[in-house]
């Protein structure tokens, strides 16, 4: 449940008019890239023909990896979403895929539900699988520990959403209409399903709240004051593939894309039990929308 791989946002943001700590957070900055960069991760995806000029200001692919690490676990990816980036048309597409959805596991040769290709082959093997799925390339891929959700949350002062729907999480009561939440409230919010008539289709919902919700206050100036709180926390529980230098062009060529996200989802799936196992599968014309609408959003033909 440890949400929103929203770091990328919240670091651009940072060099957004901050002129009185300049040069001392771009050093800050930069060696905490230098940490949670992934070098051995694949850098140009097979779907391409070329690899995305970000300082060309071409469309990109984001995979976000929200992962429930456990000890003697390599954990699996609760959260999974794409995010698809066009600074022509100044706008973001994203994209909930259900942890439960049966797929191809790309590189184990087999039929699985898709959080567990993180299990199998961490944040690789999940890169392949969720490209194989949507059939887009994906460029860039971030994956986050859950346990650093609440501590994100707090950093940037708490996040306020519009709740549908009023329910108990542990005697926390969370009221129908704008609340204000602090990173425990946080977590309970995005991880209730049972209660809700959506089940876990209503928590990806939360989950986008609460993404965008933390992307409005890592954007404020506010954040400024708790930068270094705030990178330490990305140093431990956030790894990627993204160079700095590729971030900073993310920052001078796409701050407005990122401002408008039009959130897409699967609905029309069926749950189903094979052999025991409970799997959400996909309905394959909904899933080719999805792909279509991808795919022009990335302007590829």
């Amino acid at each position: 449940m440890r949400k929103k791989r929203i770091w990328i946002l919240l670091i651009a943001s940072f060099f957004l008019g901050c002129t009185v700590y300049a040069s001392t957070l771009y050093k800050d900055v930069s060696t905490t890239l230098e940490t949670i960069h992934e070098p051995e991760i694949r850098k140009v995806s097979e779907l391409r023909t070329e690899k995305v000029e970000l300082v060309e200001k071409e469309p990109f692919s984001l995979l976000l990896l929200g992962v429930d690490e456990r000890e003697n676990d390599v954990g699996r990816s609760d959260t999974i979403i794409v995010l698809t980036v066009n600074p022509t048309t100044n706008s973001t597409k994203m994209i909930s895929i259900p942890r439960d959805t049966y797929t191809e596991i790309i590189g184990k040769a087999k039929l699985d539900k898709i959080n567990h290709a993180y299990a199998f082959g961490g944040m690789d093997m999940s890169l392949l699988t969720v490209e194989n799925l949507l059939g887009i390339p994906i460029d860039y891929v971030i994956q986050v520990n859950m346990e650093s959700f609440l501590e994100i949350v707090d950093i940037v002062g708490g996040v306020t959403v519009e709740n549908d729907l009023a329910f108990l999480v542990d005697d926390v009561e969370y009221k129908k209409g704008s609340i204000h939440l602090t990173g425990e409230q946080a977590l309970g919010y995005v991880q209730m399903r049972m209660d809700d008539p959506l089940g876990d289709f209503g928590r990806q919902a939360r989950q986008k709240q609460v993404l965008q919700a933390i992307l409005r206050e890592g954007a404020s100036l506010n954040s400024l004051w708790n930068y270094k709180e705030l990178l330490a926390s990305l140093q431990q529980n956030i790894r990627t593939n993204m160079t700095f230098e590729q971030m900073v062009d993310i920052q001078k060529g796409y701050k407005n894309s990122l401002n408008q996200i039009d959130s897409l989802s699967f609905q029309k799936g069926e749950g189903k039990r094979i052999d025991g196992i409970w799997y959400y599968l996909m309905d394959e014309n909904e899933l080719s929308t999805v792909t279509k609408s991808l795919k022009e959003h990335l302007e590829l033909k």
